[in-house]
């Protein structure tokens, strides 16, 4: 068993959220939020700030974390056991470009309803969940997009 951790955000712009769309040999297919691997010396804040950037091309600011997720899955005859961390984050624009290199076809802001409805895999729905919600929450109390919170 190998063990990973990666880090990642849950980007919003005006209320949109970020996703990318990956296609690896048309097995490994499906719509993600931006996230990957801790490397040395790296803090989860840092990592989770360099992936969204160097996945999407997007700028985005931590604004809190909002959780773990966690997944098995099978690698080069291993298994290896994946923990997530996940960060509410305030993007700075629309734009967004897919990262090639890691096979990312496509990537954009969809609406919450739209963006809940693509992603692939459950556990990063849930995470979906809570940070738009408490996104929601900081809108309400006039905190979104204003430094008094972070």
């Amino acid at each position: 068993m190998i063990e990973a951790t990666s880090c990642g955000g849950v980007v919003i712009f005006r209320g949109k959220i970020l996703l990318l769309y990956k296609n690896y040999k048309n097995k490994y297919e499906g719509w993600v939020l931006p996230k990957g691997t801790v490397e040395q010396d790296e803090d989860y804040k840092e990592t989770a700030v360099r992936e969204v950037r160097e996945e999407t091309g997007a700028k985005a600011t931590i604004i809190e974390y909002v959780g773990r997720s966690q997944y098995t899955f099978t690698a080069l005859e291993d298994t290896v056991e994946k923990r997530v961390h996940w960060y509410l984050m305030m993007g700075e624009s629309y734009y967004s470009k897919p990262q090639r290199e890691e096979y990312f076809v496509d990537s954009g802001y969809y609406k919450y309803h739209e963006a809940y409805h693509l992603l692939r895999f459950p556990n990063e729905k849930q995470i979906l969940e809570k940070a738009y919600n408490e996104y929601l929450d900081l809108k309400k109390s006039n905190l979104w997009g204003t430094r008094k919170y972070y």
